[in-house]
């Protein structure tokens, strides 16, 4: 059984920064996702990428102030965050593919982490 396990989150003010890893039980070939949800919200797309590293995929709202990367070495993915704003308050998880590229639609996901809080103030 794949364990992904977050961490990073907390309270920072709007504009700070924060910046999440997900560490994974084994190695893995498979593309990875960052997801949010937000209270009352359905859980939305942040960013992806794929196995090697290479492309990432992020939603559009986030393009410029996100960014994914890996280190396969580490089996850890990270999510830096800046330029945060209130609306980004949700908890953030991780997941792990079914394909060696990352998704946009969480049903290509198969491993989900526990999720990590973040709060933006205003």
């Amino acid at each position: 059984q794949v364990q992904l396990v977050e961490s990073g989150g907390g309270l920072v003010q709007a504009g700070g920064s924060l910046r999440l890893s997900c560490v994974a039980s084994g190695r893995s070939f498979s593309g990875m996702g960052w997801f949010r949800q937000a209270p009352g919200k359905e859980r939305e797309f942040a960013a992806a990428i794929d196995w090697s590293g290479g492309t990432a995929d992020y939603a559009d709202s986030l393009k410029g102030r996100f960014t994914i990367s890996r280190d396969n070495a580490k089996n850890t993915v990270y999510l830096q965050m800046n330029s945060l704003k209130p609306e980004d308050t949700a908890v953030y998880y991780c997941a792990r593919s079914l394909y060696r590229i990352g998704g946009r639609e969480p049903r290509s996901y198969i491993y989900w982490g526990q999720g990590t809080q973040v709060t933006v103030s205003s």
